[in-house]
């Protein structure tokens, strides 16, 4: 469209069909593409809250935490409870894959800790737990 009248023309019928509309309404004019900007307040969830749901496991993150960041996570709460607790052993429950990762490629990180503290870490699987999830207990 050439025409300034008609663009104007446009952008006036454009107008008056959004008074009708309930939200919030803000038209900026024709754009050098020849295109009506304008923008519009959401009134509503968005399709995509409505029609989905979080995930029970992620929480709605979209991601699960590492096996390796699980172990790393389990060390530090063994070093907390080694301050707070006299007692020598330990009892972590924890995924398959994460007791796996402990035992196989984190097992020299394990055998300093357990050097370190002067306690011993046991392992039992809980096939219900998620990958995020263990405890680490008394023993």
């Amino acid at each position: 469209m050439l025409d300034a009248e008609h663009q104007q023309q446009v952008q006036r019928t454009f107008t008056k069909a959004l008074e009708k509309d309930h939200a919030h309404t803000t038209i900026t004019g024709i754009s050098q593409l020849g295109l009506i900007e304008m923008t519009r307040k959401r009134t509503r969830e968005s399709l995509g809250q409505i029609l989905n749901s979080h995930c029970p496991v992620c929480e709605g993150r979209g991601t699960l935490k590492s096996a390796e960041t699980v172990c790393y996570e389990i060390f530090r709460e063994i070093l907390r409870i080694v301050r707070a607790y006299e007692n020598d052993i330990f009892l972590v429950t924890a995924s398959q894959l994460v007791v796996d990762r402990l035992l196989d490629e984190e097992s020299d990180t394990l055998a300093e800790l357990e050097e370190l503290v002067g306690k011993t870490v046991k392992f039992e699987v809980e096939p219900m737990y998620t990958q995020e999830q263990f405890d680490v207990v008394l023993y």
